[in-house]
């Protein structure tokens, strides 16, 4: 007998919806979800998941001092590996290394099923690859490619429902979707129609027959706007109304996601929950309390007195002279106190473990703080041109004084970056705000996996860093608890924040989906 919802997540990314559903406790403090499996492509997030699992393998306050020596870079995995066997050996039976769609059926459905161990009462979570969905990318392509094979991943992810008919599941994926078409059909469209119906998706001679299994058929529910219906039977939603926008539901970024919710048809009627609206988070609120840490410089030479003289150059350029003539002189003010008082961080530019003292933050600081971590994970920073110091520069100081971050049209002449279409983004077209804030004073932008490419979008509100947020910050942003370590190159550990869902939205998730099971 099962006293627990097992999870069987696809998909899986670094884990931020699994960890929100394992966060999950009831008013008795207990941890209804268990993630049995996750299956990832990606080899550093993978990692990412395997130690987490690691992590989860212990009861909370009895997580051994090596996983914090493993995060300070004091022992490596085989180490950690030798001192627990039993908890590493769960561990990479549940966080799976293969990729969905080229895998043999056949062994993902076993694994599936050993990973399930009988248990009746599950939930299968995640979401297929976004890119190819992806507004943005799309207008890289030139249009949605029909040839692309990320647009048919979710199909694999169809197939298991079918396969295992799950008795919920929670299907996550990219805002773009709602307006992709494929031979001017709308994905949407088709995705809603197979989900209802999964057998009869993946079996065509299901189409043609009369024969509905009920128990194989699914309801699908918004989470954010009320469900309404009788007997079973629902009324439809629009595709809008899968949309959840995060920064309305506590977390400090403007996320918008278009996540569903599918119940099995033959369980309990009474629809679901949705989730409860709550105040806007400032993004300063979540950044609070990281070590100050500086920008490298790139190509030349970088030291912390470099940098400094680097960034008090922006005093002797026409850019602080040109500003103070056409629009006054605060922000030219702020500009040059902060360069000639400029002091180097005591922790330079930080690193993949930074032994600090962190304040607690008033925002939610029993998730994200951990007193035995003595230290902040995944917080070193990029390397960055000196031009680009003093737009960054320039940029925070102007969003401390209006409140928001500038647009092109505000950037002195000789801050102007030096690309084909400045004329146009000047002028108010695309890219106008290439060079982004995030404002403490309110949500964050969304995180993605852009920024494992362009710090432009993220810029540190401190202006004393003159930097791009690091992985931590991105991390915080994303809602991921500070002891919640993030494998491989910074390039890939940004990658992986960028694609995750806020582990804190998942939690808000999981209590939806706690109280479905519980009813049915």
């Amino acid at each position: 007998m099962h006293n627990y919802f097992s999870i069987i997540d696809l998909f899986a990314g670094p884990g931020g919806l699994g960890e929100g559903f394992s966060a999950f406790s009831t008013y008795g403090n207990d941890h209804p979800f268990h993630i049995n499996l996750s299956i990832e492509k990606d080899y550093y997030a993978h990692r990412t998941l395997q130690l987490r699992s690691f992590y989860r393998n212990f009861l909370a306050g009895q997580v051994p001092d090596d996983y914090y020596k493993y995060l300070s870079g004091k022992i490596d995995f085989i180490s950690l590996s030798k001192k627990f066997p039993l908890q590493v050996g769960y561990a990479m039976d549940e966080a799976w290394h293969a990729e969905l769609g080229k895998v043999d059926q056949k062994i993902v459905d076993d694994r599936i099923r050993k990973a399930l161990r009988g248990n009746k009462k599950w939930v299968l979570i995640g979401g297929p690859p976004c890119q190819a969905y992806s507004l943005v990318g799309r207008s890289r392509n030139g249009g949605t490619n029909p040839d692309d094979q990320r647009l048919y991943l979710y199909r694999e992810y169809l197939r298991i429902i079918a396969k295992h008919s799950p008795p919920v599941f929670i299907m996550e994926n990219v805002k773009g979707l709602l307006s992709s078409r494929i031979n001017d059909e709308l994905i949407f469209d088709k995705i809603l129609s197979d989900l209802r119906r999964p057998n009869a998706a993946i079996d065509n001679s299901l189409k043609a027959s009369s024969f509905s299994p009920v128990d194989n058929e699914y309801n699908l529910f918004s989470l954010v706007k009320k469900s309404s219906g009788t007997n079973g039977v629902w009324a439809e939603f629009s595709p809008r109304d899968f949309v959840i926008k995060a920064e309305e539901y506590g977390i400090p970024q403007a996320r918008h996601r278009v996540i569903i919710l599918g119940i099995r048809r033959d369980l309990s009627p009474s629809g679901a929950d949705v989730l409860m609206p709550s105040s806007p988070v400032k993004a300063g609120s979540a950044l609070a309390g990281l070590p100050r840490v500086r920008s490298g410089l790139s190509k030349t030479m970088d030291s912390a007195d470099a940098w400094i003289q680097a960034v008090k150059k922006i005093i002797l350029s026409q850019a602080v002279i040109h500003y103070t003539d056409v629009f006054g002189d605060q922000v030219s003010q702020k500009i040059q106190d902060i360069a000639c008082n400029l002091i180097a961080p005591e922790t330079d530019r930080g690193s993949d473990f930074v032994s600090s003292r962190t304040e607690l933050l008033d925002y939610c600081s029993d998730w994200y703080n951990d007193e035995r971590l003595n230290g902040i994970c995944n917080h070193s920073t990029r390397g960055h041109i000196v031009e680009d110091l003093h737009r960054y520069l320039f940029a925070s100081c102007y969003a401390q004084v209006h409140g928001h971050s500038p647009t092109l049209q505000s950037f002195p002449v000789d801050l102007l970056p030096h690309h084909r279409n400045v004329a146009k983004a000047v002028m108010g077209g695309y890219f106008e705000d290439r060079f982004r804030v995030q404002v403490e004073t309110r949500p964050a932008t969304t995180i993605t996996s852009h920024i494992a490419k362009d710090g432009h979008y993220y810029i540190h509100p401190d202006p004393t860093q003159c930097r791009s947020l690091t992985v931590r910050e991105a991390a915080r942003l994303q809602t991921f608890p500070d002891n919640y370590f993030f494998e491989g190159p910074r390039t890939e550990q940004y990658k992986q924040v960028g694609n995750a869902v806020p582990p804190l939205l998942a939690r808000q998730i999981a209590k939806v989906v706690y109280d479905v099971l519980q009813a049915g």
